[in-house]
């Protein structure tokens, strides 16, 4: 088994304004805000880089790391 760990975006999508901001900044192309509600992250495009984070001005956006055997499982 692996150990590789993975950097991403996680938004806090309850909190979230669908402003956009982090969509225009994120040099991946990696957010998208389906349905104008909140903002969601493609893990497969997203590498971490820390500028949505940034960017946001609510502050919803964190950038997390993972091991990539946990990927796709439910986080508490």
């Amino acid at each position: 088994m692996s150990n590789k760990k993975k950097k991403y975006a996680n938004i806090l999508a309850n909190e979230c304004v669908a402003c956009g901001s982090c969509i225009k900044a994120c040099p991946r192309s990696a957010i998208s805000v389906p349905c104008g509600i909140s903002a969601k992250i493609n893990r497969d495009l997203c590498v971490g880089c820390g500028i949505c984070e940034k960017i946001c001005p609510a502050s919803v956006i964190e950038i997390i790391t993972i091991l990539k055997e946990e990927e796709g499982k439910c986080h508490e």
